[in-house]
């Protein structure tokens, strides 16, 4: 019989790693960025902004002193933008509680929600803006109720209902 022959396996060891020591690159210190405005344009000294918010929509508002009174939201005149005469009332509201009406341009853009909401949040941050121009309308602002941002929201849909709380027809049968 022929007789195998088996290799027979020598045990590995293990053998220390040389580190060699790390070469030193220098790097090139940052220059400090000199940043402007995102629209590019300089902050000019007359103008105070504020956000205001009611249900989903928020509303980013410019106070700009020295104006005419002209209001702009979404790039639009409000006669065009709300058609609603309520609507255009509410958002003049705390400029006529503290008689600045004719004053200051007010530009506003506004997102989510709908007229209402959008009509809340544009009231809230012109009110927010006149205290950030004037610290003494901050009082009848906030007895107003203007400062305060309304809570309310959507409640959320429940399973097995309709609705938030709408529930399906009741059937005996």
């Amino acid at each position: 019989m022929a007789e195998e022959v088996k290799e027979v396996k020598k045990p590995r060891t293990r053998t220390a790693k040389v580190e060699k020591p790390a070469e030193k690159v220098e790097t090139p210190v940052a220059k400090p960025v000199q940043r402007r405005a995102k629209s590019g344009k300089k902050s000019n000294p007359n103008t105070y902004i504020a956000t205001g918010r009611r249900k989903d929509a928020v509303a980013r508002v410019r106070l700009i002193a020295n104006g005419t009174g002209k209001i702009t939201i979404n790039d639009r005149d409000i006669d065009d933008y709300f058609m609603l005469d309520t609507l255009k009332l509410i958002v003049r509201q705390p400029l006529k509680l503290t008689d600045t009406e004719g004053k200051y341009d007010i530009v506003a853009n506004v997102y989510g929600g709908g007229y209402t909401g959008q009509t809340g949040a544009i009231r809230h941050g012109i009110a927010r803006a006149l205290v950030k121009e004037n610290e003494t309308y901050k009082a009848e602002l906030k007895k107003a109720g203007f400062l305060s941002r309304d809570s309310r929201m959507k409640e959320r849909k429940k399973y097995g209902l309709k609705k938030a709380r709408k529930a399906p027809q009741f059937s005996k049968r």
